[in-house]
């Protein structure tokens, strides 16, 4: 009997590639049928679930094996795991399955959060200033580090970082609330290309006019 290729069967197939470490090298083919495809099974019978998931952008295949995208395998998977409907058929459930579920359940702040998995269709959504502060001066460290910038970082760099994990109004009501109790400062200057969309990213206040760049105080 043909396999029907239900999110069920979908989300089982990535779960195997992700517990088979298929998020960081691609999994060879036999590894990965060996692990799903039952004795009453053929491979075939799961070529309708591969070509959904490839048409989903949830996965990649090549002549010798899979690999399982990020952000979007992820999503896919953590969206099946998540759903109502998910569960493993039969009265047997392999070691292998049980083992990749707790794995997930123990990682899941670094397979989903960690890979910026949209969450309610934001990802990790900031609410408070406070949890702001805290977004915004890691990314701050981070973006320092990473291009060496000397301790001036465009502010429109950590906009676009955070993303849509903020409103713009409240990302500039933040930022300026962190220049106010002196743990930043912004600075103006110019934009290295003079971008109009990076301009627009950085901030414009009526007292001091545009600030582009944000330097880290230390006291």
């Amino acid at each position: 009997m043909t396999l029907k290729n239900t999110a069920q069967t979908r989300t089982r197939l990535l779960l195997a590639l992700w517990d088979l470490g298929g998020t960081q090298q691609e999994v060879k083919k036999g590894q990965l049928t060996k692990r799903i495809v039952s004795k009453s099974q053929k491979v075939a019978d799961y070529q309708g679930s591969f070509e959904e998931l490839q048409n989903q952008g949830a996965i990649a295949f090549s002549k010798k094996g899979y690999s399982l995208t990020s952000p979007k395998g992820l999503e896919v998977l953590g969206e099946g795991l998540r759903s109502g409907d998910f569960k493993f058929e039969g009265t047997i459930v392999g070691t292998w399955a049980a083992n990749a579920l707790v794995k997930w359940i123990s990682q899941i702040d670094v397979a989903v959060t960690g890979a910026d998995v949209p969450v309610n269709g934001v990802k990790g959504a900031i609410a408070s200033y406070d949890e702001f502060k805290t977004v915004a001066l890691e990314v701050y460290d981070k973006l320092n580090q990473n291009y060496n910038l000397d301790d001036l970082v465009p502010i429109y760099r950590i906009r676009r970082e955070i993303g849509d994990q903020v409103s713009r109004e409240d990302f500039n009501t933040w930022l300026l609330e962190i220049q106010e109790k002196d743990i930043l400062q912004l600075q103006g200057g110019s934009i290295e290309d003079s971008a109009p969309d990076k301009i627009e990213d950085s901030i414009t206040t009526k007292v001091s006019g545009l600030r582009c760049y944000a330097k880290r105080l230390n006291f």
